[in-house]
């Protein structure tokens, strides 16, 4: 633990010098001028004046140089208070006050060497300074207690500030990551749709020209969804807004999946079981995995010839199970892909599960589980 609050870098965004510093500084220049000119013994005015100016000057770098801050104005103080015993019979001012500050700056701005230096500094100053003004023991454990107050001060607003951070931070990797999904989901998955039209509306053109027109009829229809989509995408990054990225599909969407095989590979859907019980949110979320299962197949199931897709509503739970017939070695995207990571996003974020990998029996299947209803939270 000592090893990394000793390691600990500075905290980013240490602010420069604003007017409220140049105001504080000559503020404590002017109590001081002010504080002198009121005592009758002016005999080392020049000196606690000057002692008060380094003290106030050391606070406009207390952010930037914490450290050399500290080292200044209490190694100033230091010297001052050994002088004072020694040699000098003078009190000092008020004004010197100001150095409360430094050490809620060291610990707010240091890092983890500057703040134990910096507060060994400060240490070492206080028994020399009660010692040049005799107190009580009740004035020594204020004294103690003020400096130390005001390191502790210091490092609860770095910890709270450090700690609001990280959790913005976290926001907005959730953020990426469900824009990554949205992105990967929709349009990802519409462009692979073109894609394959594409591929069987060319197998067709020069056998069957009605059909090779009515892909390209389908074509136009999934890339202005698609363009649609990007838009939202693109307004939900720009404004800011709330919105569902999703579309508002179900589990009866699934089976516009469904398509003979031939030029390409073949997709059977079947949905059983009571589908206007399931919860809208999983409703989508099993037709995007679907959607993405079966884009897979069709991308990647070596020597597939068909999908099947199978639907099951259960009284608490919803299966979903997609299965090709391909080779079981070649059908998993390589290095697992985006899809299959947004698949078990999806199924765990709705509190259910998803498993994927070769089949016993064959082929290559994706089987997710979830619950029928999303409980409130």
């Amino acid at each position: 633990m000592l090893a990394g609050i000793w390691a600990e870098p500075r905290p980013p965004g240490a602010p420069l010098r604003v007017w409220r510093d140049w105001a504080l500084f000559w503020g404590l220049v002017a109590i001081s001028l002010v504080e002198v000119l009121l005592r009758e013994d002016r005999a080392w005015a020049p000196l606690v004046v000057g002692v008060s100016v380094v003290v106030a000057a050391s606070l406009l770098w207390r952010r930037t140089r914490p450290l050399a801050a500290v080292a200044v104005a209490f190694g100033t103080l230091l010297a001052f208070d050994i002088a004072r015993i020694v040699a000098v019979d003078v009190t000092g001012l008020d004004s010197i006050a100001g150095v409360l500050v430094l050490p809620y700056a060291l610990l707010r701005w240091g890092a983890g060497r500057e703040a134990a230096l910096g507060l060994g500094i400060v240490l070492i100053w206080l028994p020399v300074t009660l010692a040049a003004v005799p107190a009580s023991p009740a004035e020594v454990v204020a004294g103690y207690g003020f400096f130390l107050f005001s390191a502790a001060l210091g490092a609860a607003v770095r910890y709270r500030t450090g700690s609001r951070d990280r959790e913005i931070e976290q926001v907005r990797l959730r953020q990426r990551n469900a824009l990554a999904r949205e992105l990967h989901d929709t349009v990802g998955h519409r462009v692979s749709a073109i894609a394959v039209q594409a591929q069987a509306g060319r197998a067709l053109s020069a056998a069957d020209p009605e059909r090779a027109l009515a892909t390209l009829v389908t074509i136009e229809e999934e890339a202005s969804q698609t363009l649609k989509e990007m838009r939202a995408l693109v307004g939900v990054l720009r404004d800011g807004t709330d919105a569902d990225l999703a579309p508002r599909r179900g589990v009866a969407d699934i089976e516009r999946l469904a398509r003979p095989g031939g030029e390409v590979l073949g997709v059977r859907v079947q949905v059983s079981g009571d589908v206007e019980a399931v919860d809208p949110a999983v409703g989508t979320a099993l037709y995007l995995i679907a959607a993405e299962a079966v884009t897979n197949a069709t991308r990647h199931a070596s020597g597939a010839t068909h999908v099947s897709v199978d639907v099951t509503t259960g009284r608490s739970q919803v299966d979903l199970r997609v299965h090709d017939d391909g080779e079981a070695s070649t059908t998993s995207p390589p290095h697992g892909g985006y899809g299959l990571r947004g698949m078990a996003e999806r199924a765990s974020l709705l509190g259910g599960t998803l498993r994927a990998g070769p089949d016993p029996g064959g082929g290559w299947s994706v089987h997710a589980s979830l619950p029928r209803t999303v409980r409130a939270s």
